[in-house]
């Protein structure tokens, strides 16, 4: 895997899986969706893992697509491109879902967009006091993806959910928890620690049952999140032929606010 994206870690049972573009915020481009795919597969292989985090490098979790990568496409009008990425990263969602071993989500920092939906495909989420969750999507004229239009009303409900998607306010750790997003918060500096001992947890229990009640938990709403995810890939690509995608990746580049016409 490409390690200057993507650095797996294997200590006593425990992979952590690090998105390393801490520079930008850990946002996603191509080699982080292949780097994510590529450790994953480790992980499922290697009898020896018994858990896996992701977490990210520096002082964020993830900002969610890179959005320079997303303005060249979209200059360029490389629509099948996009809806690669986006079928590689539902790809990922899929591969954290039927891996039958726990895996955690340790947010370090900001988790926006895609970045806070694979959080949310995780099987638990531990968060520093620090981290902030933000779907920010609609900020830029774009639709959810990474699944988050599946699991964020299953774990807060219709109305939040929908108040979370529209209106892009950072929710800070601890009101996470209180909702039921986030199952820990930590101290900031000892998320590490703290998540190392939720893994070790883990690790220690019996694989088997671990990994049937997994089973047992996905293995019911398996088509339906295959079914969400292939709606948001459509929704998305609307959204990236729309003038006000367009509009919304310059205001961000021009630190604005964007005027959306519904074009």
């Amino acid at each position: 895997m490409p390690e200057d994206a993507v650095v797996l870690r294997r200590q006593d049972g425990v992979a952590t899986i690090t998105l390393n573009r801490p520079d930008k915020l850990n946002a996603i481009d191509d080699e982080v969706r292949h780097g994510l795919a590529t450790a994953l597969d480790v992980v499922e292989r290697e009898r020896e893992i018994r858990v896996a985090v992701i977490t990210g490098a520096g002082r964020g979790f993830c900002a969610g697509g890179d959005i320079e990568k997303m303005i060249e496409l979209n200059q360029g009008y490389h629509s099948a491109t996009f809806r690669g990425y986006l079928e590689t990263g539902h790809a990922v969602v899929r591969r954290i879902r039927e891996i039958p071993k726990p895996i955690v989500a340790s947010v370090n920092g900001p988790a926006a967009g895609a970045g806070m939906n694979l959080a949310l495909a995780c099987d638990l989420r531990i968060a520093s006091e620090k981290a902030t969750f933000t779907q920010a999507f609609s900020g830029i004229g774009l639709h959810p993806d990474w699944g988050g239009t599946f699991s964020l009303p299953r774990l807060l409900g219709l109305g939040k959910a929908m108040e979370i998607f529209w209106l892009n306010d950072p929710m800070p750790a601890e009101d996470a928890k209180r909702l039921g997003l986030v199952n820990f918060v930590a101290e900031h500096g000892s998320l590490e620690k703290t998540t190392l001992w939720l893994a070790q947890r883990l690790a220690a229990a019996p694989p088997l049952p671990m990994a049937l009640l997994k089973q047992a938990f996905y293995e019911r709403i398996k088509t339906e999140l295959d079914r969400v995810m292939e709606q948001e890939l459509e929704a998305q690509m609307k959204c990236f032929a729309s003038e006000d995608f367009r509009e919304g990746l310059r205001a961000f580049v021009e630190k604005r606010a964007p005027k959306f016409r519904g074009l």
